[in-house]
């Protein structure tokens, strides 16, 4: 399993980016796939989560009306479109999936910074 995770950067307050995360080794369609974030100080935190088919998303309410996730099958690629970008949302982005198993295995990208700042 291999997940890489591209398109942070700085932005400025207000403004948009789209993270990208590119699949590899595994069954992407099959899995629920997720985004986190970790600022400095802080714990990782779950942003945003998409099902397998992409039918069902659930956001943080921190980002609820300014993020949206989705996902391109074909391309086996998670996508983290972000609007309206706030300082606090400064932090490194990852992207994640898991398999239930037994045993639970949780697989993680190498992380994106996204900086908001002017």
């Amino acid at each position: 399993v291999q997940l890489v995770d591209s398109g942070g950067g700085l932005v400025q307050p207000g403004g948009s980016l789209t993270l990208s995360c590119a699949a590899s080794g595994f069954t992407f369609s099959t899995y629920r796939m997720r985004w986190f974030r970790q600022a400095p100080g802080k714990e990782r935190e779950l942003v945003a989560s998409i099902s397998s088919g992409g039918e069902i998303t659930h956001y943080a309410d921190s980002v609820e009306g300014r993020f949206t996730i989705s996902r391109d099958d074909a391309k086996k690629t998670l996508y983290l479109q972000m609007n309206s970008l706030k300082p606090e949302d400064t932090a490194v982005y990852y992207c994640n999936t898991y398999y239930v198993g037994p045993p639970f295995q949780a697989y993680w990208g190498q992380g994106t910074q996204v900086t908001v700042s002017s």
